[in-house]
């Protein structure tokens, strides 16, 4: 299956690159910047993007727009939230359950209509309304289960909306920084269909649709009437192209077809160099982990497994494997950041102990553990799947664990993520391989420990259901005081890493391989980046 998901990359990738000459006359005096994405398709286009980071990193922060933004504009610190199309937001002293978002005044969409409180709202309605017109499960699914934890919204005036949760929750403004607004102007116009509105979208974005090739390619111009004149992009278009397979990309800005690739693999980075190519890499909130299986049944149910799992690998070689482009994980956090806490077991490498659990638990030479892993070929933050999940099969096999893939496409992948181990089609599944981010509390922790976040409320893919979790989850989402909250983060992840809740591999260090002529790019410490301030050289 692996083959045969390569030779496909490939194929994608050649028709990606066949189709780039076939830009305009009029391009020739264009400033381009061309993108080869780490996906097999465009990701969609009508508002909420899918396929993971890289949907909302090429798709969401580019055509579209949020309530809250980030700031991407250094990468000596972690981004923090600032405003996007609202100005400001606070909770109300008096009734903690509603938050007052005031909005940016005189914004309008690409289609010309304009941006108030009726439009969010309407957005708002498309997401958690399933009697309204507008309502898409399709970009419901990519809200990762946010929407179930609001009660309402309304408007106060043009100008501002007052959001109701169902029970006092500090983490509200985080989901809003990965919410994209649509035009409902440009839904009606477009039939009130979701599916004609994906082939022509307006967003709110810096870059504006010009033309889209379903696989092979996405085109955006430059929106110059954007409301942040500060990112007003310097390039005038943008083109980009899904090409699944890791070597393709690598040819194709070797050979000028691209100048900047997504997740070039460790051991292109001397070939690059050599030929002048810039590679820049940064640290960032992500974590490269299994997702694992906590039904009734399932070997990794078992803590004595989950942790013997977690002793049985070389974070070390992983990461030497990678070539500098990843750093070991002993949690989901790293060791020093304030959300690590002060887990009493250790993640660490020992095979001895690792087969003394797995003993314990009935396993050993003459019965060895059988696993079956859900794995990509590529993907948004997957890193390089196949090489690493090869390298821990390896790994797992010297501690008497014989494990098997069912390679699937990304874009499966995160269905399957948010249909939950419990789905029909994941019978006998006992991980997923899907990278993880914990940009914020929520979507790192609460999101995929609460029990009340199993499929399809949310990512708890493992159906993990801890009374202790749910107790931090519950206290976290109640706890207004930053200082008071992250503390109530590190003991949960402290509970997380005592639990083995997952099998922890390496942090990645987000590697980027792009051509001497691109200039002006900042690798933020976020899944998403500006691409608005590069110039080509």
């Amino acid at each position: 299956m692996s083959a045969d998901l390569s030779r496909r990359g490939l194929m994608a990738g050649a028709a990606a690159l066949a189709a780039s000459p076939a830009l305009p006359a009029s391009a020739q005096a264009e400033t381009v910047l061309r993108v080869a994405m780490t996906l097999s398709d465009v990701p969609y286009l009508a508002g909420q993007p899918d396929q993971g980071g890289e949907g909302w990193r090429f798709v969401g922060v580019t055509l579209h727009d949020s309530l809250v933004g980030w700031d991407l504009s250094q990468r000596d610190k972690p981004s923090t939230m600032i405003p996007g199309l609202a100005t400001g937001w606070e909770a109300d002293p008096a009734d903690r359950t509603k938050w007052v978002f005031r909005l940016r005044e005189g914004v309008r969409f690409h289609d010309g209509s304009p941006f108030d409180a009726d439009v969010v709202l309407w957005n708002l309605q498309k997401l958690m309304n399933q009697q309204a017109p507008q309502y898409d499960p399709r970009q419901v699914a990519q809200t990762f289960g946010r929407m179930g934890l609001l009660a309402g919204a309304e408007k106060r005036d043009a100008n501002t909306v007052v959001i109701t949760t169902k029970t006092p929750d500090a983490l509200l403004p985080w989901y809003f920084g990965r919410i994209m607004i649509s035009s409902p102007a440009h839904w009606e116009k477009m039939g009130r269909n979701w599916e004609a509105y994906a082939r022509t979208p307006s967003g709110l974005g810096p870059w504006k649709f010009d033309r889209f090739v379903p696989r092979q390619r996405l085109e955006l111009v430059r929106n110059t009437e954007y409301w942040n004149p500060a990112r007003v992009p310097k390039t005038d278009r943008l083109v980009l192209l899904p090409i699944p397979d890791a070597n393709t990309r690598v040819a194709a800005l070797l050979s000028g077809q691209v100048d900047f690739i997504e997740a070039p693999p460790p051991d292109a980075a001397p070939r690059l160099r050599a030929a002048g190519m810039q590679i820049v890499t940064n640290r960032y909130q992500h974590t490269w982990p299994w997702f694992l299986s906590r039904l009734d049944g399932a070997p990794t149910a078992d803590i004595r497994v989950r942790r013997a799992l977690n002793l049985a690998i070389d974070r070390d070689g992983i990461a030497g494997l990678l070539q500098g482009f990843g750093a070991p994980a002993v949690g989901n956090v790293p060791p020093g950041h304030p959300w690590f806490g002060e887990p009493t077991w250790k993640i660490r490498y020992d095979q001895a102990e690792a087969r003394r659990l797995l003993a314990e638990a009935g396993y050993g030479p003459r019965n060895p553990l059988k696993l079956k892993v859900t794995i990509s070929a590529s993907g948004s933050g997957q890193m390089q799947p196949v090489l690493m999940n090869e390298a821990l099969q390896e790994m797992l096999r010297a501690v008497n664990v014989e494990v098997t893939f069912e390679v699937i496409d990304w874009s499966t992948m995160t269905q399957r993520r948010g249909q939950g181990a419990q789905a029909p089609d994941q019978v006998g599944i006992h991980g997923l391989n899907n990278s993880w981010s914990w940009v914020d509390p929520d979507f790192g922790f609460t999101s995929v420990l609460g029990s009340d976040r199993i499929p399809p409320r949310g990512s708890n893919w493992g159906n993990v259901r801890l009374p202790e979790f749910d107790r931090l989850c519950a206290a976290i989402r109640a706890e207004f005081d930053r200082e008071k909250q992250d503390a109530l983060i590190a003991e949960l992840h402290a509970k997380m890493v005592e639990d083995a809740t997952w099998l922890f591999v390496v942090h990645d260090l987000n590697p980027r391989a792009m051509s001497p002529r691109v200039k002006g790019f900042v690798q933020a410490q976020n899944w998403i980046q500006d691409l608005t301030p590069i110039t080509m050289g």
